[in-house]
Parts: structure tokens; sequence; C-alpha cells
């Protein structure tokens, strides 16, 4: 049969529940044998299902969540948010236009075998994400290690990973120019308000350039305004001419990762 709705289950709650089915077969597929369409559960059957679903310590579970509407107790609340990506300027749209030969045309037929266009553009993206370590570390039942690697494989894809559709037209593989994080305690910080007034080209200067600079400026206000995380870490790699004021640089992935590493570890166990 069918659920009513899609279920993420982590791996430990798939191996609990498939032991539990195969345990209770019998039961199961004794009401099968009597026509019944669905099997009805006994009381006890029902509460070891229940106890099943406890998340089974799933990092991806942990940060991304699911919603059960009609049994909100086995719900869990995602531990992580991301922010759609948005261009720091003014696009223009642009159009691939392609057409099809198809090989097995009779000779009086002389048109295209098809013909179509894809809508494109070309653009300095900044995209934003932010985790939220209690809520991870309660999603993962306290395990302090594993809400550490799982925060750091996260933030690792965030910057890594890349879109996989249309890639076979565009071959679209590039890394970010510029990464930065932050980590404290304190209220989360999207800086999409830098690119409120779009970037403008100007001679000399790539746009990631001066994103980067916008970016940095508006960082630098908010601290201003508001004051820094208490505690804070922070740091950047920083791939642009651009001048990223007041970020603590590393050379390279690698580096920043360990950077990222040492500030989870304090956190999580501060």
């Amino acid at each position: 049969g069918r659920t009513e709705y899609l279920l993420f289950l982590g791996a430990g709650e798939l191996d609990r529940l498939a032991g539990l089915i195969r345990n209770n077969l019998e039961a199961l597929t004794a009401q099968e044998a009597k026509g019944k369409k669905k099997a009805e559960v006994d009381g006890e059957l029902k509460k070891a299902l229940e106890k099943v679903l406890d998340g089974g310590k799933a990092v991806d579970l942990a940060l991304f969540g699911r919603m059960l509407a009609d049994r909100p107790e086995f719900g869990v609340d995602a531990a992580c948010q991301v922010a759609h990506a948005l261009s720091t300027h003014k696009v223009d749209r642009e159009f691939d236009f392609y057409t099809a030969v198809d090989d097995l045309n009779p000779k009086e037929d002389t048109g295209a075998g098809m013909m179509g266009d894809v809508e494109f553009y070309s653009a300095t993206m900044y995209r934003y994400a932010v985790v939220n370590l209690d809520k991870l570390l309660e999603n993962l039942q306290g395990d302090q290690e594993l809400a550490r690697k799982g925060a750091l494989a996260f933030l690792e894809a965030f910057a890594l990973t890349l879109p996989s559709g249309k890639q076979n037209s565009f071959a679209a593989h590039n890394p970010p120019l510029f990464l930065a994080f932050r980590a404290g305690v304190g209220m989360p910080r999207n800086l999409a308000t830098a690119f409120e007034r779009p970037i403008w080209p100007k001679e000399g200067k790539a746009l990631s350039d001066l994103s980067v600079e916008a970016l940095a400026r508006e960082w630098a206000k908010f601290d201003r305004a508001y004051g820094p995380l208490s505690p804070e870490w922070k740091g950047a790699l920083n791939l642009t001419e651009g001048e990223a004021e007041g970020l603590p640089l590393a050379q390279s992935l690698p580096e920043l990762r360990g950077k990222v590493e040492e500030a989870l570890r304090a956190l999580l166990e501060g």
C-alpha cells in the first residue's frame, strides 16, 4: 500500500522498522488473508512502531527535518535554513537557440527535425545558509561529535555542490570565488541587503570584486549597529580582487575548513 504522504526516515529508523515488520510478519499477513486491504495493528505493536520514529540520529533528517501533519509528535524541526540564490546585479535574460537534424528525413523534406530555445543568464550569485547548532544537537540526541561532523559536511557541500541541470548544455562548473563563515551565539544575519541596490560594473573591476566589497561593507554595517556575535568566529576564502575588510582570510578551502571545525567544536563544547 501507499502512505498518504512522503515519509522521510533515517537509516536507523528503517532498520528498526524492517525488524519490527519481520518479527510481526505473521500477525500482519494474517489480516491480508482475511481479505482486509489494510492490516489492523494491535496496541502493543503500535506502541513499538511509535518508538521507532525517533529520527534515528540521521544527519540529513536532523538538518532538513520532516513534517507529519496528522502526527506532529513525530515531526522534526529542521536545523538548517537555505535562502534562494540571487544575483548581485541587474541580469539580462539571453536565449540559446538550437536545432536538431533528422538523419532519416526524406530528401524532399528540408526542415530541421526539431528546434527550440532555452532561456539562461550568467550572473554573480549570492547564496546564504544558516545552521542552528543547538537544534542540530537536539535532533541528533545530544551526539556532539555527530553534530560537528554533520554541520561541517553540510557547510562543505553547500560551498562545493553545483546544480546539475543543463550542465551538458552549459558546463557551468564554477566553484565559488568567495566563501565566508560566521559562527557564534546570536541572531543569524543574511547579508542579501548588500545587493538591494544592484552592483554596477566599473572599469577595471569585475562584478565579483565589487560584490565582495559590498558584502564586506554590509557585514561591517550590521556589526556596528547590532554588535558582533558573542562569542564569535569568522573567516573567509577570497579568490577575487575585492577587499574583504575585517575578515580573516584563509589561503585554501582545507585551511578554511579547519577554522570552521575549530569554531564548531568550541561552540558545541561550550
